[in-house]
């Protein structure tokens, strides 16, 4: 792997950089395979080797098995997610008080690594906003909050500049910023063909631009988490010193562990690949010190609920206790009852492409339940459910024809160990899959 050397001759100066061991390590052709654990469905994952030390559910793997073809991932039992991002969970702890209602926004989500993380992290009564201002990726960022099992989740497609509307809104944004991506070269080699000073200074800008666009939606003493996977002192550490002379802000440190080998810069921590095991990261948390503390909104849109007939016939389906039901035309929604004016606010404000958990579709007084009721946790107990071995979990997952002896007549829930996949409707002579079209696995074992 021949690293450019003018990005080698920028990083000499920069604390924590060894140029012998950073260029050994990218020649070595190793990698690191890492998975994050989801709480709400904690199941035994294979191959788990040790715990990435500065995050409650991540672990490092022994190898890299093929995860199209494990369905404890379709069920969302973890997340394969780099090692290195997941300091997120130390800044936001140490930083926030997280057993409070918190407003989060997640600017830059797909897709979706930090939003299930940080949903894993605060509490029921707080609310997430995970954003994407490119439409395919928001479309995959959506997926994954599916497959996570939130309900306390706004997912929405906007530009950073859109948020400014909503002035003094949230108590945390990250803002995991569109970098030059040099920190990733190890996982993706072509990308080094991309590198250069220009692009280096455009990401700079583009960050800046980003910052100060969403800059008025975070209010009085919150705190902006901000982080790259570039190597460059220009979209890391000088960022952080820009922030410093535009607003009014303060560089908040974090306590590490001297053995987990992240290096402190003083407005930052750097991971460098050599000295940690992960791939490189700069994270820095910051808090503002002007503004209002809180946030003055209200709706003038009416929100469309779902009728007493309606109810009559969700309600067999749903754990309906503190929960609202949502009509957008035929679709229904479950949002929690403490977010409603929340929602409602953001329905106004942004672009948002789902909300809650979308229980279905209404048709001739009966409901075709969707995807997200199958995996989350607010479907009905009494809903009938069928569990499945590793093959025809494998065949639901990829869509295909499945072979039930002795299923019970219409909808159920499918599960593989317990955790849910989807749904399948049991007909005379046949059993439908209803596994969403778009999700399936694509090719054979």
């Amino acid at each position: 792997m021949q690293l450019p050397g003018r990005l080698i001759a920028s990083l000499e100066r920069i604390s924590g950089f060894g140029r012998e061991a950073f260029e050994r390590l990218h020649s070595s052709g190793g990698q690191v395979t890492s998975v994050r654990i989801n709480p709400a469905r904690q199941s035994e994952i294979p191959n788990l080797q040790s715990e990435i030390p500065w995050t409650e559910y991540g672990y490092y793997l022994s190898e890299r098995p093929s995860f199209t073809f494990d369905p404890l991932f379709h069920a969302g039992c973890y997340y394969v997610q780099e090692a290195s991002s997941m300091f997120l969970e130390q800044a936001l702890k140490q930083t926030a008080d997280l057993s409070k209602p918190l407003k989060v926004l997640d600017l830059c989500a797909a897709p979706g690594g930090k939003s299930t993380h940080i949903q894993s992290l605060i509490s029921g009564e707080s609310l997430l906003v995970s954003n994407e201002v490119i439409r395919s990726r928001a479309a995959i960022l959506k997926d994954n909050i599916i497959k996570w099992g939130c309900e306390n989740v706004v997912v929405t497609n906007n530009d950073p500049a859109d948020f400014a509307e909503l002035e003094n809104y949230f108590d945390i944004i990250v803002a995991d910023a569109p970098c030059s991506g040099s920190g990733l070269f190890r996982r993706d080699p072509e990308s080094i063909k991309e590198w250069t000073e220009n692009n280096v200074q455009l990401c700079s800008q583009r960050q800046q631009r980003i910052l100060a666009d969403v800059w008025p939606a975070l209010k009085k003493g919150g705190i902006l988490i901000y982080s790259t996977c570039s190597y460059s002192q220009e979209e890391d550490e000088d960022i952080v010193n820009w922030l410093q002379e535009e607003f009014a802000i303060d560089y908040l440190p974090l306590a590490i562990d001297p053995a987990w080998g992240i290096t402190d810069t003083g407005k930052g921590y750097r991971f460098w690949p050599d000295k940690v095991k992960g791939e490189g990261f700069f994270l820095a948390c910051l808090q503002k010190k002007d503004g209002e503390e809180t946030a003055f909104f209200k709706t003038k849109k009416k929100i469309e609920q779902a009728s007493e007939k309606e109810m009559d016939i969700l309600k067999n389906w749903m754990k309906p206790a503190g929960k609202s039901f949502i009509r957008y035309r035929q679709t229904v929604y479950a949002w929690p009852d403490i977010h409603f004016n929340d929602f409602s606010y953001l329905l106004e404000k942004l672009k948002v492409i789902y909300s809650g958990v979308q229980v279905g579709e209404l048709m001739r007084d009966k409901l075709v339940p969707g995807h997200a009721l199958a995996m989350s946790a607010v479907a009905a107990e009494s809903i009938p459910k069928t569990e499945l071995g590793y093959h025809q979990a494998i065949s639901y997952l990829q869509r295909r024809e499945l072979r039930i002896s002795n299923a019970e007549r219409g909808w159920q829930q499918v599960s593989y160990r317990g955790h849910p996949l989807g749904w399948i409707n049991v007909l005379p002579g046949r059993i439908n899959n209803y596994y969403p079209k778009e999700l399936r696995i694509l090719k054979d074992k």
